[in-house]
């Protein structure tokens, strides 16, 4: 028997700081080993062969993404990042990534030996994981792990009580990346939500995960599970099978606790729409602050619901952007209210608009205060509520979103991540199932606006649409939503903290010079994390700490990203990226 070939050797020293001991397993990208630092301290190192990554795997400036993840993140639950660097080995180039190491066992090593494991254990164990992803979620750029199973939970034994902790982030994406940037060979189907067959993946991707690994560490098998020797190679035809094997109810043997029974079920809810919103309402569920009802079987819950927008302030909510609300007043929401008016001077209802600009700019916020400005019924949708593995599905949720939306006219129908729904058909990486949904989809637009329905369109990519969607009779107008002016940026400073304990006299205008392309989120950002630093303090939020907060917390939109934003907004508008003769709001010439 051949003796397996390591990259790296017994007593090797890497950079003149770590010292390899032993060899632990290998990867089609990576190898790890356990070493020892200057201090003789034990720790892992992921070695990382940049000739096997897939171009997925790295960022924007060419480093990998799995170690500038890493870098981001601290927490209990999570394994610790301590280091990172290069090697060159005889003409091969390596990234490493240096990790604490874990005295203990992956959940997988522990079911071998025990099988199913006690409930009480179980419920510690995935609270322990609910608690990191919580953290990674609620990051400023949120992180979803996409490869929560019993090989990637680790239990650390080094103390009195077993610490629960994710392990690997190969397949790990920031949410602000495309899902086309996602590489999903070799993720375990079993823990897969639908949607990620398709990959997209969200904070509710990786809540079905979590409940796939609590009914394995109960059942002793994951939900749904189908014989994969049957289908040897081929991915595509056992993701068939397991998306088919979903249509019937979930079964439950060892778990007979009513409760528990009904938290998996609504983690492992085919349709993401109808599983928790987010990680902080499941750990809810676990503590029993929030009850969960039996929940219908998978098919019965693919209907379109209207979301229920309560009476609200409307656009008086919105700091700024006056002009834009001028705009869509006299354009959209008059011809809505006053169809015959507009009709004797010869002007068409609109079928809907585009909101397009850099992430962190209010497009759902203003999607929502334009509904409660108009009245219409609501309907918010996110691609993972559309998209389906199985032939012709896409089509049916499109068509049944429009009956829907038809039955209940007038309706508005916000759509985010759009460039995800309909993507452009020329790309060669659309395949054919997202193409038929492409053409029903513009199908189902034409002339909506006839019917009462109003389509509001958002992206953050609008380059990726198809660009038969802006034709006239869809999405008639093409609205770019720039980071917030200096009036706007003002007038979120004095509504965010309008509230909160706070120094008299503050200068509003002082932090809106200081945020110059700063998004609409990271305003809000900075006040909470003021609140905060005041809160330790016991003091009232002062101009020092709100200055101290800025200069600690850049922009999370680059100069470079808004640039390529103008860029694209010329391009839209027709015009020169230099052209200073067009109005910020960016409509689209007809």
């Amino acid at each position: 028997m051949n003796k397996v070939q390591h990259i790296l050797s017994k007593g090797e020293l890497i950079n003149e700081k770590y010292n390899v001991t032993f060899f632990l397993k290998k990867g089609s990208y990576a190898e790890t080993y356990r070493v020892k630092d200057q201090e003789g301290k034990t720790k892992l190192l992921k070695l990382f062969m940049y000739s096997k990554l897939n171009r997925t795997q790295f960022t924007e400036n060419g480093d990998v993404l799995e170690v500038e993840i890493l870098k981001e993140i601290k927490h209990p639950n999570l394994v610790k990042y301590c280091d990172s660097g290069e090697l060159l080995l005889e003409g091969q180039k390596y990234a490493y990534a240096i990790l604490d190491f874990i005295s203990g066992e992956t959940l997988a090593d522990k079911m071998k030996r025990e099988g199913s494991l006690n409930p009480y254990e179980v419920k510690d164990i995935i609270l322990g994981v609910l608690n990191g992803l919580n953290y990674l979620h609620s990051l400023q750029n949120p992180i979803i792990h996409n490869d929560i199973t019993n090989l990637n939970v680790m239990l650390d034994l080094s103390g009195k009580i077993a610490i629960p902790k994710i392990i690997d982030f190969g397949y790990a994406r920031f949410l602000s990346q495309s899902n086309k940037d996602f590489l999903k060979e070799g993720l375990n189907p079993f823990y897969q939500a639908n949607e990620a067959f398709n990959k997209v993946f969200s904070v509710q991707s990786d809540v079905f995960s979590v409940g796939a690994l609590y009914y394995h560490l109960l059942e002793g098998l994951p939900p749904w599970f189908v014989e994969i020797s049957k289908y040897k190679s081929d991915t595509v035809k056992l993701e068939d099978a397991v998306i088919e094997k979903r249509k019937k109810s979930l079964k439950f043997s060892s778990i007979t606790d009513t409760q528990t029974q009904n938290i998996i079920s609504k983690a492992l809810q085919p349709n993401a729409e109808n599983r928790f919103k987010n990680i902080k309402d499941f750990i809810k569920a676990l503590n029993g602050e929030l009850e969960i009802q039996q929940l219908s079987s998978p098919q019965e819950a693919s209907k379109p619901k209207l979301k229920e927008i309560k009476k609200g302030k409307g656009f008086s909510a919105i700091a700024g952007m006056q002009e834009l609300k001028d705009t869509i007043q006299l354009d959209v929401i008059d011809a809505l209210d006053d169809q015959e008016r507009y009709a004797e001077y010869g002007l068409t209802i609109p079928n809907g608009m585009l909101l397009y600009g850099p992430p962190g700019c209010g497009k759902t916020f203003f999607a929502e205060r334009m509904a409660e400005e108009i009245g219409f019924n609501f309907y918010q949708i996110k691609p993972s509520d559309i998209q389906s593995k199985w032939v012709n599905a896409s089509q049916e949720n499109i068509k049944n979103l429009f009956d829907e939306a038809r039955e209940n006219a007038p309706s508005i129908i916000f759509i985010d991540e759009l460039d995800a729904v309909v993507p452009n058909r020329d790309n060669s990486s659309v395949n054919h199932m997202n193409t038929s949904a492409v053409n029903e989809f513009l199908a189902q637009m034409n002339n909506c606006g006839d019917e009462g329905i109003f389509i509001i369109g958002a992206t953050n990519r609008p380059s990726s649409i198809d660009p038969a969607i802006l034709r006239a009779g869809r999405l008639d107008k093409i609205i770019y939503l720039p980071p917030p002016d200096h009036e706007a940026r003002e007038l979120m400073f004095k509504l965010y903290l309008e509230k909160r304990p706070r120094e008299i006299g503050l200068d509003y205008s002082e932090f809106a010079k200081a945020t110059e392309n700063y998004v609409s989120s990271d305003i809000k950002f900075l006040c909470d994390e003021a609140s905060r630093k005041a809160l330790k303090m016991k003091s009232r939020i002062s101009k020092e700490i709100l200055i101290e907060t800025i200069a600690q917390n850049r922009s999370s939109i680059s100069l470079k990203e808004l640039n390529n934003y103008k860029s694209i907004k010329a391009i839209m508008e027709g015009s020169t990226a230099n052209s200073n003769q067009r109005r910020t709001i960016g409509f689209k010439n007809n």
